[in-house]
């Protein structure tokens, strides 16, 4: 397999759904990518004051996702050491796992790059992976003044070409609660996995 260029989409995965998939997707083909890792979260530390699903279902859900494009795999980086994670340490631990990429971009919408100052060591995340951001809407970020904080952003950052994604999983996970469907928001087996798994009925999920 050609590993000149690899993507990493980190995320709670709460549920995956097909704003993922197309984020991963144009990534892949715009970018060139041999291959897009999922990365679900162990424990992100911006989200501690919402409980998520277990570990092992997040995990489920994004390998049912993904099942059908081979250029898609799941890393269980994050969940299989101790928490809090951090991108910069999750970045630097798949480098490690896989020394002969030439390239890596990490994936992430808009609004986690207006963010990206208060990350932990966002420099760090800048020297171990370029930036391939999907727009948003809503949340616009002034580039100018994000590159004046982080310099090497003006060289590691690609807008990739893709229509703003105008849901995400807590819309969701409020739909599954109001008994309103899925279809055609997250794939079928992601579907099938939180009906099964009686997943997000509870107010507090």
């Amino acid at each position: 397999m050609n590993t000149s260029r690899i993507g990493i989409l980190g995320g709670s995965f709460d549920p995956p759904h097909y704003g993922h998939l197309a984020l991963a997707e144009t990534a892949r083909v715009q970018l060139g990518l041999s291959r897009v890792f999922f990365v679900p979260a162990g424990a992100p530390p911006h989200k501690r004051s919402r409980p998520m699903s277990p570990a092992e279902d997040r995990a489920a859900m994004t390998a049912a996702a993904i099942a059908d494009n081979p250029a898609f795999a799941l890393s269980r980086v994050d969940l299989e050491r101790p928490g809090p994670h951090y991108t910069v340490e999750m970045l630097i631990l798949l480098r490690a796992q896989y020394p002969d990429v030439d390239e890596w971009f990490f994936l992430l919408g808009e609004d986690a790059l207006l963010d990206l100052p208060v990350w932990r060591d966002p420099q760090g995340i800048l020297e171990q992976a370029s930036l391939a951001v999907m727009p948003r809407m809503g949340r616009r970020v002034d580039l100018a003044e994000l590159v004046a904080a982080l310099p090497l952003l003006a060289e590691r950052l690609v807008w990739l070409d893709i229509p703003p994604v105008d849901f995400s999983a807590t819309d969701l996970r409020r739909r599954v609660r109001e008994g309103l469907p899925l279809r055609y928001l997250v794939p079928p087996p992601v579907e099938a996995y939180i009906h099964a798994h009686g997943l997000y009925r509870r107010i507090n999920e």
